[in-house]
């Protein structure tokens, strides 16, 4: 990203074919994927075909989403997600040790005084679900955005204060015209704020 006082050319190596496998241990030749390690999944990423593999992109799919582990692209836009948006705050993707870092202040701030109030959610539904990008609504009103879609189930970054209210009060969670239910990964620990919580908070 940077080049400060030194003799270096960046280049972009030409993209190399990424496979995935599900192990307990590497055989050596990839990198555990960290975003998974409290999911209680162990996933390797190798920069190389896997001749073995014999799971699909679809099966991978839909372990992220089962898992809640967002990515750029499809269920959020890298300039307009903070990292807690995203969980990282939880799966290791944040250090609130290290120096100085573009955005660390804001980012602080929201950890300490717990102000994080968008959240990746699982979005499940008895039909198939729209596609990426329908809005997620409590009585007209958005919440949040429908991200990656795998048949009845998806992600969705959502403002999880306002979902908490309408589950309290029973009223329904919209996907497009399509009731959804949500629920926040178990690893993350997190649960709905109440509105009795929202209160007092």
């Amino acid at each position: 990203m940077y080049r400060l006082r030194a003799p270096i050319t960046l280049t972009i190596d030409a993209p190399a074919a990424v496979s995935l496998t599900l192990r307990e241990e590497d055989t050596g030749t990839g990198f555990r994927d960290m975003r998974f390690a409290k999911t209680g999944e162990t996933v390797f990423r190798h920069y190389a075909e896997v001749p073995d593999a014999e799971a699909s992109v679809e099966d991978f799919e839909r372990l992220r989403i089962e898992n809640g582990i967002a990515v750029s692209g499809a269920d959020y836009a890298l300039q307009d997600a903070f990292p807690h948006d995203v969980l990282m705050d939880f799966n290791g993707g944040l250090s609130f040790k290290k120096g100085c870092y573009v955005g660390q202040e804001v980012v602080s701030r929201m950890h300490h005084r717990g102000t994080a109030r968008r959240r990746v959610v699982i979005v499940r539904a008895e039909a198939g679900l729209p596609e990426t990008g329908t809005p997620i609504t409590i009585n007209g009103r958005p919440i949040g955005t429908l991200g990656s879609v795998l048949g009845n189930s998806g992600l969705a970054i959502v403002r999880i204060d306002k979902a908490g209210e309408a589950m309290a009060k029973g009223e329904p969670i919209l996907a497009g015209d399509i009731a959804v239910t949500l629920s926040l990964p178990a690893w993350s620990g997190l649960s709905f704020p109440t509105v009795s919580e929202e209160a007092s908070g």
